[in-house]
């Protein structure tokens, strides 16, 4: 390969990264019912019929907001489906008390982005989230590529301007991939309503659904279904929408509130800063 073509496959690969890393926040399953039908003992609402019925999920909402961004930490499995780009699962502990913190295990399970990554040697790598960047671990191929270091750091403040519009997306993604601004999310639509009681995982939950117009980064209308539990904290939530890449679903699991979130800054010596690895030539 030349050194050309070298060059912009290492920067497909860490601009996908990117993509991905900022999606696990959001992240996707498919065990969820694909017909969308609520559980057996669904207690569904009727909030159209008056402006009162509307109001009382949105105050439900704000009050699981409060109680979900007051628990600072908790533990998130999900799994991402976008397209013919990428399938992909991330497990780990996030923070977001002063800042988002934390680390996960991502692995790509399918995709151009699984062929990818399985040409350059591994189809996992662990993500850090700090306070101004988060990093991604490669293998020793993709290293052997990018200037024999092993993680590639990107500064929040440089998205933007390696990736333009779509940066700016990732950015405020990556800032806010945490479950408080999922309720967040949902408290933006205009026609959220109650869905009935479920249980997830055990536990007794109330189910809200709506949508939402993102209208960033290719990214349209999608659905936002979230489930909250006794304790007014998120414990699973998803989105639906299309992206240019096609079909985007998005699942993630919350357990685990105020487990701790550690994430180290990795060795300089065996970092490579994504903004440098970008420049033309």
């Amino acid at each position: 390969m030349t050194s050309t073509g070298l060059r912009t496959g290492v920067r497909r690969v860490a601009l996908a990264i990117a993509a991905a890393t900022a999606l696990t926040g959001l992240a996707a399953c498919t065990s969820t019912d694909p017909s969308g039908r609520p559980a057996p003992d669904d207690s569904r609402t009727r909030d159209s019929a008056t402006g009162a019925a509307q109001a009382r999920p949105m105050a439900e909402l704000r009050s699981a907001e409060r109680s979900t961004d007051r628990a600072d930490s908790a533990r998130v499995e999900s799994t991402t489906t976008m397209g013919t780009m990428m399938s992909m699962t991330a497990d780990g502990v996030l923070g977001w008390g002063d800042d988002i913190t934390g680390t996960l295990t991502i692995t790509y399970t399918g995709g151009t982005m699984a062929d990818t990554m399985r040409r350059l040697g591994s189809t996992s790598m662990e993500a850090r989230y700090l306070p101004d960047a988060y990093y991604a671990r490669m293998g020793d191929e993709f290293a052997a590529q990018a200037g024999g270091r092993h993680w590639l750091k990107y500064a929040y403040d440089d998205l933007e301007q390696l990736a333009g519009s779509s940066g700016a997306y990732l950015e405020k993604q990556l800032r806010q991939s945490t479950p408080d601004e999922s309720v967040r999310l949902l408290l933006e639509s205009d026609d959220v309503r109650r869905v009935g009681k479920e249980r997830i995982r055990g536990e007794r939950t109330t189910h809200y659904s709506g949508t939402v117009d993102v209208g960033d980064a290719g990214v349209t209308t999608q659905t936002v279904d979230i489930w909250v539990n006794d304790r007014d904290l998120l414990v699973k939530k998803v989105e639906k929408g299309r992206t240019t890449s096609g079909e985007l679903t998005q699942t993630a699991y919350y357990s685990d509130y105020g487990a701790e979130a550690t994430a180290e800054e990795p060795p300089a010596a065996d970092t490579q800063d994504v903004k440098d690895l970008l420049k033309p030539g």
